[in-house]
């Protein structure tokens, strides 16, 4: 596992002013939980990447059951299917629409994450963070949450991804050849300079700890 570089810089403003819109303002992103200088604890945000049957939805969603401090998890992919009528499955091809709806999904994910952490709480997102592609990458994820943020890669085996994914069921399932791509495209991680855990061989609870020491390692 790699260490995490330096901070990210703060996120530009990319919207209207709250005047503008009537809307209360955000909170400033704060960085998992850590030790604040007068021993009280600040809370982080984990952006945890993996491809389609990585297990990185069950992984955060352990991580945040079981972590000693209060912390919520967030799924880019529950979000993106609050959309019912009109719901843009990218599987069916991605276009404007699939594309419009990701970013919302990924802005009221990020909106989520930075009031949980205004509030004291820790949170975890996950989320197939592409590191080949800019419109799913981390540059939309760093404004909408933060400097705070900490990315981890999931990145098992490919024999694994492909075992996991047939499991699935509805349009979280890929075909085969769209879990090869995925996968063979989250290798660009490598030499990136985040931290990545070979879940191959953990099961839920490993990974999981393997999460935790990468968070205990970079605060």
């Amino acid at each position: 596992m790699q260490h995490v570089g330096a901070p990210f810089p703060p996120p530009p403003h990319d919207g209207p002013s709250a005047g503008a819109t009537g809307a209360f303002p955000m909170p400033a992103a704060a960085p998992a939980h850590r030790p604040a200088p007068n021993g009280s604890v600040v809370p982080i945000a984990v952006l945890l990447i993996g491809a389609a049957g990585a297990g990185k939805t069950t992984i955060a969603r352990h991580w945040a059951d079981t972590r000693g401090v209060p912390t919520a998890h967030i799924s880019l992919d529950d979000v993106r299917e609050w959309v019912r009528s009109g719901f843009a499955d990218p599987q069916s091809g991605w276009n404007e629409n699939s594309e419009a709806q990701y970013r919302l999904a990924r802005r009221t994910c990020g909106f989520s994450a930075r009031n949980f952490l205004a509030n004291g709480i820790s949170c975890i997102i996950d989320d197939a963070v592409f590191p080949d592609r800019p419109v799913v990458g981390l540059g939309g994820w760093k404004r909408h949450v933060g400097p705070g943020l900490l990315p981890v890669v999931l990145l098992p085996g490919l024999d694994v991804v492909l075992a996991r994914n047939a499991q699935r069921s509805g349009n979280r399932r890929l075909s085969d050849d769209e879990v090869a791509r995925i996968h063979g495209r989250m290798a660009g991680w490598y030499g990136s300079g985040l931290p990545i855990i070979d879940n191959s061989a953990l099961d839920v609870a490993g990974a999981a700890a393997a999460l935790e020491e990468v968070v205990a390692r970079a605060w």
